[in-house]
């Protein structure tokens, strides 16, 4: 960080809810669409056992400090406090591959940016010039 500290967290852990940044967070609706949409069933068959992982080290601190160690051998659990949560979104198609790249579906009143993939938060203005655009060219 700019400031000298270190930031390390889980990456692909699994949110029950759309705007859920804790475990107890849930949405029966959100986590419904999640378990119907087909694709997400075959992410979790190519997937799943990394995902696993993630929530293992998310909820293990032992675990996660275990895993910081393969990159900082000096590292202990007295070092790490928690953080801050954030949600990505990842889009998936039908047959359960990942949407790498950026995707728009656009009416004739509003533009949806359906999947912004890292990194969203670096490209955020990027996007708002395109959409931007886009909108004036209409």
């Amino acid at each position: 960080m700019i400031n000298g500290q270190i930031e390390a967290g889980p990456n692909a852990v699994l949110a029950l809810k759309r705007e859920g940044y804790k475990f107890s967070d849930i949405n029966l609706k959100d986590l419904s669409d999640t378990l119907t949409w087909p694709g997400f069933w075959k992410v979790v068959g190519k997937y799943g056992g990394i995902g696993m992982g993630e929530i293992y080290r998310s909820l293990s601190k032992a675990a996660f400090t275990r895993a910081l160690q393969k990159l900082i051998p000096e590292i202990t659990a007295s070092d790490l406090v928690p953080g801050g949560a954030g949600v990505r979104a990842q889009a998936c198609d039908r047959q359960g591959n990942l949407i790498d790249d950026f995707n728009y579906l656009e009416y004739p009143n509003i533009i949806h940016v359906r999947n912004a993939p890292s990194p969203a938060a670096t490209a955020c203005l990027s996007i708002g010039e395109l959409i931007t655009q886009k909108i004036i060219s209409r």
